[in-house]
């Protein structure tokens, strides 16, 4: 039998945890453009905002499918790649259309092939020193595919009876992205370790592929599970919020210490794994009713929360352009008004998807899922 829903209400402590994930990712990408000194520190562990994302798309796309489950004993697969499809491509075929149609846009010179883009395969084979222009889709790319495996997965696990097994097969992708991720070090990276080519194999076979990112999507997943599931699990979920917390951030910590050299081997073997760990934790503090997180509304955060998506598309564009501009107005681009100037102007960016792509989109999305009841 399964728990009782542990919330079908706005969770707070979500949106500040998708705040600070965008935050992260502002910050770490930032640091290749003109920037205060001081953004080097900050920022230089904003990369993992993107697990953060990975987890926290993990918990929500599969406790939505579970929550179906249960309700109608099955998964309506049009209706989730409907809700998919609106929310996401809108946003993105705008994007690739500033891109491709805007050289102005890019923040640097080349871009990988439009195909590439279009079938979400971005991030297998991607040069990022060569064709770094909208390198930052290869967290889009893995997202797409675990949208469209994972309910696959589920019909398939309840079909063999093998769906009760999921928080095994969870930990299962857990260990398989590790230890793949330890053979390709040594296969791939440890011969060019002294060359020109190491950071580009090391983005290319370590950093961006799917199978080798899968710890944050299998976390967030096993906490759904689990909160769905095991009453045990979501008693102590739900009476140890802010312990959860604290443990969440001194696991962080250590993962920090981890990968304090992001590309060195322990980083790349156990860095991920120990960074999607550590925001599981947090995120289970998150949704338990006993979390600070969970208690605290911020209208700041919701509003960053909403726009992180439109803000994570086109930020790095909006950055250079604003600092093309400020430069040509004589204005600093290294200093502290220029930052603000440029997070700004990412926010403006992302209320400029928002209301010109995503509601228009939300309204089409339910007008067809309306048809498709009658």
């Amino acid at each position: 039998m399964p728990a009782t829903p542990y919330s079908s209400e706005k969770i707070y402590g979500l949106d500040h945890l998708r705040a600070l994930a965008i935050m992260l990712v502002l910050m770490y990408h930032y640091r290749a453009f003109k920037h205060p000194d001081w953004i080097d520190t900050v920022g230089k562990f904003g990369w993992t905002g993107v697990d953060l994302f990975f987890v926290l798309s993990g918990f929500l796309i599969s406790g939505q499918l579970f929550k179906e489950i249960e309700r109608s004993k099955g998964i309506s697969l049009k209706t989730f790649f409907i809700k998919r499809f609106f929310r996401i491509i809108p946003p993105y075929l705008f994007t690739l259309f500033l891109y491709f149609g805007f050289p102005l846009f890019r923040e640097r010179e080349a871009l990988s092939s439009f195909w590439k883009f279009i079938t979400f395969t971005q991030n297998y084979g991607l040069d990022v020193m060569n064709r770094g222009t909208f390198s930052h889709a290869w967290s889009l790319c893995i997202e797409e595919q675990f949208y469209l495996f994972l309910p696959l997965l589920i019909l398939v696990g309840i079909q063999t009876k093998m769906y009760r097994y999921t928080v095994l097969f969870a930990i299962f992708l857990i260990l398989f992205s590790l230890t793949v991720r330890f053979i390709t070090w040594n296969i791939s990276v440890v011969p060019v370790m002294e060359t020109d080519d190491f950071w580009k194999i090391w983005y290319m076979k370590i950093y961006y592929p799917t199978h080798t990112r899968l710890d944050g999507l299998a976390v967030g997943v096993m906490i759904s599970f689990l909160m769905q599931y095991s009453l045990r699990f979501q008693r102590m979920v739900h009476n140890n919020g802010n312990r959860l917390f604290i443990a969440g951030v001194v696991l962080l910590g250590a993962s920090f210490w981890i990968c304090n050299d992001q590309a060195s081997q322990g980083a790349s073997v156990f860095g991920f794994t120990a960074v999607a760990l550590s925001y599981g934790v947090i995120l289970m503090s998150a949704v338990s009713r006993s979390s600070f997180l969970f208690q605290s509304k911020s209208y700041v955060t919701a509003q960053l929360a909403g726009l992180s998506y439109a803000v994570y598309l086109s930020h790095k564009g909006i950055i250079h352009i604003v600092q093309g501009v400020l430069d040509d107005c004589n204005i600093e681009t290294s200093g502290g008004i220029s930052l603000w100037v440029c997070f700004m102007a990412c926010i403006a960016g992302g209320l400029f998807f928002r209301f010109v792509i995503e509601k228009p989109s939300a309204k089409l999305k339910y007008l067809i899922l309306n048809k498709n009841r009658e």
